[in-house]
């Protein structure tokens, strides 16, 4: 009777791990990531390179940061949210008295931080650009 009982709990750790295993190998979101930190990237804008820096800082569920670089200087990040290894917030700047918004979303992946940004260039026309910024160690 005792064989039986431990073979049992055997199946069942063994049949927990594997299940565990399966959920990591479809991308179930890393507990373990965290987007508070420095990130750099570099963006292309009319064959002239700059470097975009973006500091966030997490804390509790709380996200906040400011991103810097380009023309405007640093801004400060609005409607951040950090869920499920995906970060997502947007920063507005003020170019010829125009107000512009940028929404930013991306997946937090060990030190890297790659997704998209968007923004409505004028009369409704949206420009979509992708990103793959490196946090600094």
């Amino acid at each position: 009777m005792k064989h039986l009982v431990v073979a049992a709990l055997v199946l069942a750790v063994a049949g927990f791990v594997g299940t565990a295993a399966a959920q990591e190998k479809k991308g179930a979101p890393d507990a373990k990531a965290n987007p508070t930190g420095t990130w750099k990237w570099t963006v292309n804008f009319n064959g002239t390179d700059m470097e975009r820096v973006l500091k966030l800082k997490l804390d509790g569920d709380k996200l906040s940061g400011t991103l810097s670089g380009g023309q405007g200087g640093e801004a400060k990040i609005e409607d951040a949210k950090y869920k499920d290894g995906e970060v997502t917030f947007k920063i507005q700047r003020e170019r010829n008295g125009q107000k512009i918004t940028q929404h930013y979303s991306a997946k937090v992946s060990g030190d890297t931080l790659k997704g998209k940004t968007e923004f409505d260039r004028g009369e409704g026309e949206k420009v979509t650009r992708d990103f793959e910024a490196k946090r600094e160690k």
